[in-house]
This record gives C-alpha cells, sequence and structure tokens, in this order.
C-alpha cells in the first residue's frame, strides 16, 4: 500500500469536480487497513473514506488523507430452507451484489438496484427507493474503530437507521470504518410493489414478475429513464432528501396546493422533494456551470466547469425558493466536503 501526495479527485467523484487530496491511499484488504490505522500519515491527518464517490460534493481540496475502499468479496455465510445470510465487502459495487443476489433467486435488495456507489455506503445512508431500505433485510454491520483497530460488529438495532441516516452518519460519524455488511434475504418470492411508480411500469409494460431479477430489471430501466449517467454529465443522483411533514402541516399546505403527491411513512407524511423544487421553477433550468436536471429536479449538475462552491450556491437558492413557496426544509443528502 503507497500513500501518495496530492492526489487529484476529479475521476474519484461522480460530480467530477477538480480536488485534490494532501495524503491518498487505496486499501484493498484488511491486512492493509490494520497497517493503514497504525500509519503518522493516517493517525495525524483528518481523514475521508471514499467508496464510488457518488455522494460526495468537493468544495475545496481535502486537507487530510483520503481512503479510497476497494475491498472486495461476496460470500453466502448460512442459508435454511426459507432465508439466507450473505455477507458483502464493503468496496464491493451496490449493484453488482444485487446481480450476484437476483441470480441466485434471492429476494430483498432487488428494488434497490442501480442506487450508485458501495456497499460500505449502503448502511452509512440507509439507502432506500422504490418502496425499500436497506434496514429492512439489514443483519449486521461489520466495522473497524479508526483510533483503535478493533473490530466491531453492529446489529440492526444498534445502526439507528432512520430516514436515510444512522449512527454512522451522525453521532459515530468518522469513528468506524465499514469492512462488511450482512444480509438477511428470502428464497421465496417477496414481491415488493408498493411504490405506484414501479407498479405501474410493469403493468404498462405487461411485465409478469416471475423471479427478483424481474424487479430488478423494472427497476434499473424506470432510473435509467430518468436519472442521467454520471459518466456522461456529473452529478450525485438525488442532491436532496425528501421532506417529511406532521398531519396539521400537510393539512395546511393541502388546502393551498391540493395535487401535492404525499405518501405515508412511519407515521409521517413523505412529500417528494423533486416535486417541490419543480414547482418552484427550477426543474431544467440551468445557471452559469450548474443545473437542475430537466428529467429529475433532484438531480444538480456539473456541465463540465463547475467547482463546489457553485453547486452548494444553487443549492441553497433553491432550499430558499422551497422555504419560501412552502414553508419546508429542504436537506441535502449528499455529503459536503
Amino acid at each position: 500500500m503507497k500513500i501518495h501526495k496530492d492526489y487529484n479527485l476529479s475521476g474519484l467523484n461522480t460530480f467530477g469536480l477538480a480536488a485534490k487530496a494532501k495524503f491518498f491511499a487505496e486499501v484493498n484488504n484488511e491486512e492493509e487497513l490494520r497497517k493503514l490505522f497504525v500509519d503518522p500519515l493516517f493517525t495525524e491527518n483528518t481523514r475521508l473514506f471514499l467508496g464510488k464517490g457518488s455522494n460526495i460534493l468537493f468544495t475545496k481540496d481535502f486537507d487530510g488523507i483520503v481512503i479510497l475502499n476497494k475491498i472486495q468479496g461476496i460470500e453466502v455465510l448460512r442459508e435454511n430452507t426459507k432465508t439466507v445470510l450473505v455477507k458483502s465487502m464493503s468496496g464491493v459495487i451496490w449493484h453488482d451484489l444485487v446481480v450476484f443476489t437476483t441470480k441466485r433467486g434471492y429476494w430483498g435488495i432487488e428494488n434497490l438496484s442501480l442506487i450508485p456507489g458501495t456497499v460500505g455506503a449502503a448502511p452509512m445512508q440507509n439507502i432506500g427507493a422504490y418502496g425499500a431500505e436497506l434496514r429492512n433485510v439489514l443483519e449486521s454491520v461489520e466495522t473497524f474503530d479508526v483510533k483503535t483497530g478493533e473490530k466491531r460488529i453492529f446489529n440492526k438495532e444498534e445502526c439507528e437507521f432512520g430516514y436515510r441516516d444512522s449512527i454512522f452518519k451522525n453521532k459515530l460519524k468518522n469513528r468506524y470504518f465499514i469492512s462488511a455488511v450482512v444480509l438477511k434475504l428470502s428464497k421465496f418470492e417477496k414481491k415488493n410493489l408498493t411504490y405506484k411508480i414501479l407498479a405501474d411500469y410493469l403493468n404498462k409494460n405487461k411485465v409478469e414478475v416471475k423471479n427478483s431479477s424481474d424487479i430488478s430489471k423494472a427497476v434499473a430501466e424506470i432510473r435509467c429513464s430518468k436519472l442521467p449517467d454520471p459518466k456522461l454529465i456529473g452529478n450525485a443522483g438525488s442532491f436532496f432528501k425528501n421532506v417529511f411533514v406532521g398531519e396539521n402541516k400537510f393539512n395546511e399546505l393541502m388546502k393551498i396546493f391540493p395535487d401535492m403527491p404525499h405518501f405515508e411513512e412511519d407515521n409521517m407524511i413523505k412529500v417528494p422533494a423533486g416535486w417541490l423544487i419543480e414547482q418552484c421553477g427550477w426543474k431544467g433550468k440551468r445557471v452559469g456551470n450548474v443545473g437542475v436536471h430537466e428529467r429529475q429536479a433532484l438531480v444538480l449538475v456539473n456541465y463540465g466547469e463547475a467547482t463546489g462552491r457553485e453547486i452548494i450556491e444553487l443549492a441553497n437558492k433553491i432550499i430558499a425558493s422551497v422555504k419560501e413557496k412552502f414553508g419546508l426544509e429542504l436537506t441535502p443528502e449528499v455529503n459536503i466536503v
């Protein structure tokens, strides 16, 4: 394992933003990780772990050490007639894990197909899409304490999952390195068609769901039709979280905006952030080097020469306009550095 100086990060974030790391290292296995934890360049500097770089916004150079997680491997730990435990190392691309499970006929993460990023980022964010969330199938998370190098396993309850949130994103932020995730999946059909867009797509295209791969393929096709490819135009997927409101605020909004889409979830009412942004006139709008994607208002894009500061300025303008029109506060989903 080699530690580099003044490393160019433009190819390691899907926004394609120019940024440098004071120091940079790539880890390919747990042995390299343990060695890194005792290296003075690691212990004496601010640290940032990167996977696919699909959920991060660099607003400046990083004055510390960036560690690229490339730890690979997927295995079936054990199974019975009903369920199977699948362990994936954290450097695996998330969708590769989805493909691994659906090819074997397992059910549980097919609705999470094509979510960008690595497996290690999944519990950080409690990733979710099309009516499913990681916490619904997570068994445990394997970690290393970056201060002591000791290994610790978190069960689902200890992860304190919330909407796009976990203990790793707040209370224990930067304290633990996620090395692996264990999922408990079903060997029997467990179709999740609660999300209307997915159900409508299957009906419209006359898709008969025979296995989890059918749902995975449908989700992938929907995502590709709505979300831009970062290889073609820089973006980090959904930039903002959806908004949750209580009953009183919801009733107040419905009197003014009777067509407002909404969904009940966790005893709250979820309002799509994309709809709020679109109602404020931002969808498809370009401001200099940055803009809001024409097909999905949740996605902010880099037209080629943008800086992180320009993207933040655009995000703040969007937040202000939604606040003014609806009295609701948008929160970025991406990690801002």
